[in-house]
C-alpha cells in the first residue's frame, strides 16, 4: 500500500511582495520512494512548490499561505527549518551556494557538527556518505578545486549525512555539461535504490532527465498543477509541447513524421520506445526527405592561426588552435569545462593577447587593436547579464558604449533606437533594467553589443538557465540577426541549441581543435563525445531503430526543424 509522504490540500501561497498567488488551490500527494519530476516554464511556480518542502517558505520568504501542506502527517508552517532539513534535503542549482567548509570533509560534515555528533562517531560516518557519491578521494580539496558535477556531489553528501527521507534538486543540470548532467541523474537513482528515499527533481532539460525512470511527471502552468501522470501517457500526448516544453528528441521526430505516439509505445524511454515496421518506414522516408543540406558558401571573415596561450607561462590553454568562421554564420565552440573555449573568446576580443599565432579579421591583423577597437568589430554577451549591465534604465545601457566613444547625441539617438525596435526593446525604452525579466535583459546586453554594429557578436552560454519558451524566443531573434547577415559565435554546452541553429562547430579539447565540421557529426561520433564531455543525442538511438546512418538522420532532423520554423516565421 503506497504511503503518503509529502500532502498539498487546496493550498495557495502568495508573496507579500505580490498582488496575485504565486501557488492557486494546489492538490498533491508524492508517495514514500517516488521519483517525481516536476516541470514548468520560468515563472510558472514550480520552484515555488519545492520551497515550500524544505521551509524557505514561509520562514525564509514570508507570504500569505492557505490549504494545508504536510510532510509526514505535520503541517510545514508548524515545524522549523531545522525540522524540515532532518526530512527534506535541498541540492540547489548553484552549488557554490550550500558550500561552507573549508574543503569536502568539512562541508559534508556540517550537519553532524551542529548536531554535535563525537568526532570517532562523525569521521567513519563521513567517509562513508563521501564514498555514497564517489568523492572520497577528495576529502581533504578545497570545494573551489572541484569541477561542476564533482561540486553537486559533494552538495549531495552534505544532505545524505542527515539522513534525509526526501530529496529536492532544483534545476541540478542547468551548470553542467552534458555528460555530466547524465553522470549526475545516473547518481540521483542509483542513490534513490541504495537509501529508498523520495526524489523530487525540478528541471526543464526533460530528455536529460529521463535518461533513468521516472514515475511521475507533474506539469505547473501559472502557479496550478496542469496535469500530474505516467511519464509515457504524458509523452504520447502534446501537453508539454502546447505548455512550452521541450519533449525529447526522439518523441519530436517520430511525431514530426506523422507517427500516432500511444502509451504503450513507452515514449519516455528511448530504450523501451516500440515501434511498428510501418512506423520505422514512415520516420525513414521522412527523413531521408529532409536530406539536402545548404553550406553558406561565404567569405572568410575572421581567422585564427596557430593561436597559442598561457595565463602563468606554464600550463597552456590554448595550444597551436586553428580555425576560421564565415561571413553571416552562426558558429559553435563546444567542450567541456576547462577546454579553452572562454579563453579563446578572450583572445578574440583582446581581454588577453595570445602568447604566438595571429589573428585575422577580414584578411587583417589585429594584434595592435586596442580592446576598444577590437570592441568595435567583434562584441562579446557574458553568460549572466547582470555581470555587464551598468545603468538603471534601458536606453542609458543601449547608448553606454557610443557614448563612451565620443559619437554625437543625434547618431547615438538614432542608432539606439533603431537597434531597440530590431531586439524588441523599443517599447520599453524608458523602462528600469530591473522590471525586466532574465530573458529580456538577455536582450538588453545583446542590444548594448549590436548598437556598436560590429562585425562578429560573440555570446558566452545564450540561453543558460532558460526554459524552453524563454530559450526560443532568445534564439529566434538571434536566427533573425544572423538571418540579416549578423555573424555570430556562440560558446555553449546546449547539443541541442547547437544542432538547431548552428551552420559549424569547433570541439576544442585540452586546449587544441578535436573536430570542426557540422553539428550533426559532432554528436554521433563516440571518440568526440567523450573526448568534449558530450553526449549522443537520442536521435543518435532513433536513426539505429530505424535505419539510417545516424549523422544524416541527425542532419535531416535539424532540416526539418529549421524549415518548420521559419515556415511559423
Amino acid at each position: 500500500m503506497k504511503e503518503p509522504i509529502i500532502e498539498f490540500k487546496d493550498f495557495s501561497f502568495r508573496y507579500y511582495a505580490q498582488k496575485k498567488p504565486t501557488l492557486k488551490h494546489i492538490d498533491l500527494t508524492i508517495n514514500k520512494g517516488e521519483k517525481v519530476l516536476i516541470v514548468g516554464l520560468s515563472g510558472s511556480g514550480k520552484s515555488t512548490l519545492g520551497n515550500c518542502l524544505n521551509g524557505l517558505i514561509p520562514f525564509r520568504y514570508e507570504g500569505e499561505i492557505t490549504g494545508s501542506c504536510k510532510i509526514k502527517g505535520r503541517e510545514t508552517k508548524d515545524l522549523s527549518i531545522a525540522e524540515l532539513s532532518k526530512t527534506v534535503g535541498t541540492v540547489l542549482q548553484d552549488s557554490d551556494g550550500q558550500f561552507v567548509g573549508l574543503n569536502v570533509g568539512e562541508d559534508i560534515a556540517f550537519a553532524l557538527e551542529n548536531d554535535n555528533v563525537p568526532l570517532e562517531k562523525m569521521r567513519p560516518k563521513v567517509k562513508e556518505i563521501a564514498k555514497m557519491v564517489d568523492m572520497e578521494d577528495y576529502l581533504k580539496s578545497s570545494p573551489m578545486e572541484l569541477s561542476g558535477g564533482q561540486k553537486q556531489r559533494v552538495a549531495l553528501a552534505g544532505v545524505l549525512i542527515d539522513e534525509v527521507e526526501i530529496l529536492l534538486f532544483d534545476e541540478p543540470l542547468a551548470n553542467l555539461d552534458p555528460a555530466t548532467g547524465k553522470t549526475a541523474i545516473a547518481l540521483i537513482d542509483d542513490l534513490q535504490k541504495k537509501i529508498d528515499s523520495t526524489v523530487i527533481i525540478i528541471e526543464h532539460r526533460l530528455e536529460d532527465v529521463l535518461y533513468r525512470h521516472v514515475d511521475r511527471i507533474i506539469l505547473v502552468s501559472d502557479g496550478e498543477i496542469i496535469l500530474d501522470g505516467d511519464p509515457d501517457e504524458v509523452l504520447a500526448s502534446d501537453v508539454l509541447r502546447d505548455h512550452g516544453i521541450r519533449e525529447p528528441l526522439y518523441v519530436s521526430a517520430a511525431k514530426f513524421a506523422g507517427v500516432k505516439i500511444t502509451p504503450d509505445m513507452h515514449p519516455s524511454s528511448i530504450d523501451e520506445f516500440s515501434l511498428k515496421d510501418e512506423d520505422r518506414a514512415k520516420i525513414l522516408a521522412w527523413a531521408k526527405s529532409h536530406m539536402e543540406t545548404k553550406v553558406k558558401d561565404e567569405d572568410i571573415l575572421l581567422e585564427g592561426r596557430d593561436l597559442r596561450f598561457s595565463y602563468d607561462g606554464i600550463k597552456t590553454i590554448i595550444d597551436g588552435i586553428s580555425f576560421d568562421v564565415k561571413k553571416g554564420e552562426m558558429f559553435a565552440i563546444i567542450g567541456k569545462n576547462g577546454a579553452g573555449k572562454s579563453t579563446l573568446s578572450k583572445l578574440l576580443v583582446g581581454f588577453e593577447r595570445e602568447d604566438s599565432g595571429t589573428i585575422y579579421l577580414e584578411n587583417r591583423d589585429i594584434k595592435d587593436d586596442t580592446i576598444y577597437e577590437r570592441g568595435k568589430e567583434i562584441g562579446i554577451v557574458l553568460q549572466n547579464p547582470n555581470q555587464m549591465i551598468c545603468n538603471t534604465m534601458i536606453y542609458d545601457e543601449v547608448a553606454y558604449g557610443l557614448k563612451n566613444g565620443g559619437v554625437k547625441e543625434e547618431e547615438i539617438k538614432e542608432r539606439v533606437e533603431e537597434t531597440l525596435k530590431i531586439c524588441g526593446l523599443y517599447e520599453m525604452r524608458n523602462w528600469p533594467i530591473s522590471a525586466l525579466s532574465y530573458g529580456q535583459k538577455k536582450r538588453v546586453t545583446i542590444a548594448s553589443i549590436l548598437v556598436m554594429r560590429p562585425k562578429i557578436i560573440i555570446l558566452d552560454e545564450p540561453t543558460a538557465g532558460q526554459d524552453y519558451r524563454h530559450y526560443t524566443e532568445i534564439m529566434e531573434f538571434l536566427e533573425r540577426l544572423n538571418d540579416a547577415g549578423q555573424t555570430i559565435i556562440m560558446i555553449t554546452h546546449d547539443m541541442h541549441l547547437m544542432l538547431e541553429y548552428c551552420d559549424r562547430c569547433i570541439t576544442i579539447v585540452d586546449g587544441k581543435i578535436y573536430y570542426e565540421g557540422l553539428p550533426s557529426k559532432a554528436l554521433v561520433d563516440e571518440k568526440i563525445t567523450e573526448k568534449a564531455n558530450l553526449k549522443m543525442t537520442s536521435l543518435y538511438d532513433l536513426a539505429k531503430i530505424v535505419g539510417m546512418s545516424p549523422d544524416d538522420f541527425t542532419q535531416s532532423y535539424i532540416n526539418a526543424e529549421r524549415s518548420m520554423r521559419h515556415e511559423k516565421d
